[in-house]
């Protein structure tokens, strides 16, 4: 790791293999002797009949990665005794215990958002003794903490989870308290000026998204010809469209096969199943997919239910309404979260799929969903989707016309991602590179 710091500034053997070396005049000290770990509540506790008093607590989904998620709190009836042991205080700094590997060790700072308020013991309160809360807050957030923590947490399939007396043994780098000061200003300045230009990035893929979204919708509602003549379609979503196109019910031109909520079994091999996950890209990706059964896809294809080439793939559960095309003659099965719409011989496979990404269909979709937690869709419901229905030579048209402008939006979403993770990187290494006196501040020399 290189240093950009003044040349007379003297650097000393961290012992620590992965920190290297240290300004001299720093100290390394284990994060147990300088703050206390305070574990959380545990829920599902029978207190008999005492009496309980009802107080909001922060999960892991409320502590995300430097800043918290407040809006959904949920509450506990515990003792007034049992409360007092797991307080929050102004100046602690949460850390997750775990649960998938991007959560371990992510935290931010506590600043009295809701008083009072608890934390389960998935959530650790690390409370600082001998450093300021925002240097322990930088140091445990870098790679360098995390791959500490990952290297000591228990690992399981995609999960992970660290307990308390690991996470006491972090190495924390302790410069003196003007320097703690001078440090955590400058990072302060420096990543708020790094988050103002990734905002400003993501604002970018907002509009680009809201663009290619009306760029769709209109080319799918209005045709290419601006000069040609229109008509009121008599739906309210719809509006006028050229008057020599036709809107009807999805069923008039496709078929629509629900998948008998049959319930598969799952198998370490076989045939690949594809369910909501599958179905979130253009076409359908099994990369990852489940696998079932070969006797589930021979009663599959008995019951003319096998996807084929040019079909669509469509969500009725979580994600309803996203869409994916069938590409190629792939053996698959369908799990019951998902339908299959065959396009007939007016309505061309890829203006089906462009059809599932309009705000015309989309919008329909939404209006027929239901369910408080998880929105769902019926088969019925897709059948009596309403759509805009051209000519088949104008439908090809306008699939050559959206993959052409689309694909020049797509470029500038990818590289406004590729800025936004260098941003981020930036900004992880400008931290880590701060905690550890590679930076030349001279506020802190």
């Amino acid at each position: 790791m290189t240093r950009d710091l003044s040349p007379d500034v003297p650097f000393c053997d961290s012992d620590i293999p992965w920190l290297d070396e240290i300004p001299a005049h720093w100290t390394i000290t284990r994060l147990k002797f300088v703050a206390e770990v305070q574990s959380g509540l545990t829920l599902g506790k029978n207190y008999g009949t005492v009496a309980l008093v009802e107080y909001p607590y922060l999960r892991v989904a409320n502590v995300q990665d430097g800043h918290l998620d407040l809006s959904d709190i949920a509450t506990v009836m515990v003792p007034e005794t049992e409360a007092e042991s797991c307080l929050l205080k102004v100046g602690d700094v949460l850390m997750n215990e775990g649960g998938d590997a991007d959560k371990l060790g992510r935290g931010c700072i506590w600043a009295g958002e809701i008083i009072p308020c608890l934390h389960q013991n998935h959530v650790f309160a690390v409370r600082p003794r001998l450093v300021c809360s925002e240097w322990l807050n930088a140091s445990t957030s870098t790679e360098i903490a995390k791959a500490f923590f990952e290297s000591r947490a228990k690992q399981s399939t995609n999960l992970a989870s660290i307990s308390a007396t690991n996470i006491k043994e972090l190495p924390i780098p302790i410069p003196p308290a003007d320097e703690q000061i001078a440090i955590v200003a400058y990072i302060d300045r420096e990543t708020a000026r790094l988050d103002r230009l990734v905002a400003a990035k993501e604002r970018v893929l907002g509009l680009v998204a809201e663009k290619r979204r009306a760029l769709i919708t209109r080319a799918v509602t209005r045709g290419l010809d601006i000069r040609a003549p229109l008509r009121d379609s008599g739906i309210p979503w719809l509006g006028e469209l050229p008057a020599h196109w036709s809107s009807r019910q999805l069923k008039r031109s496709a078929t629509v096969i629900d998948c008998k909520h049959r319930t598969v079994p799952f198998t370490s091999e076989g045939i690949p199943l594809a369910s909501i996950r599958e179905v979130q890209s253009w076409e359908v990706d099994l990369t990852s997919a489940k696998m079932t059964t070969e006797e589930e896809y021979l009663l599959m294809i008995e019951g003319d239910r096998d996807p084929r080439p040019g079909d669509v793939i469509v969500s009725r559960n979580a994600t309803v309404g996203a869409a994916a095309l069938v590409p190629d003659r792939s053996r698959f099965c369908m799990g019951q979260d998902v339908s299959l719409v065959r396009p007939g011989a007016d309505l061309e496979p890829v203006f089906l799929n462009w059809l599932f990404r309009s705000d015309g269909v989309a919008n329909q979709i939404s209006a027929a969903s239901i369910g408080a937690t998880f929105f769902r869709i019926n088969v019925e419901q897709i059948k009596e989707l309403l759509i805009p229905l051209p000519p088949l030579d104008e439908q090809r048209a306008i699939v050559a016309h959206i993959a052409t402008e689309t694909a020049k939006l797509d470029a500038l979403r990818s590289a406004t991602e590729r800025t936004i993770a260098l941003l981020k990187e930036r900004r992880a290494a400008l931290i880590a590179a701060a905690v550890t006196g590679r930076l030349h501040i001279p506020e802190a020399a």
